[in-house]
């Protein structure tokens, strides 16, 4: 996979183990979050299947997720690109 748009590290980067940790758990938080937000979907899809009429109101439920997903993707992104010295260009 291509690394358009970034600098990475010219020297090895090293991590003490505190800070693997921390990534690990972030990781870990990435995951639950993002299982929270396609649960909710599943959820909000079976009550529209069942009761068409709560379809309006599940429908923001439904639809607030994807971003919620983005976002969290986006924070874990960011603390591991400055755990790994990583830069945007």
């Amino acid at each position: 996979m291509p690394t358009a748009n970034l600098n990475l590290p010219s020297q090895p980067v090293t991590l003490a183990v505190s800070q693997i940790e921390q990534l690990n758990q972030q990781l870990s938080n990435l995951r639950h979050d993002i299982n929270n937000h396609l649960s909710l979907m599943l959820a909000a899809a079976e009550v529209m299947r069942r009761k068409p009429e709560a379809a309006e109101r599940m429908s923001a439920t439904f639809e607030d997720q994807p971003r919620k997903v983005t976002a969290a993707m986006l924070k874990f992104s960011a603390e591991f690109e400055k755990s790994l010295a990583i830069k945007k260009s």
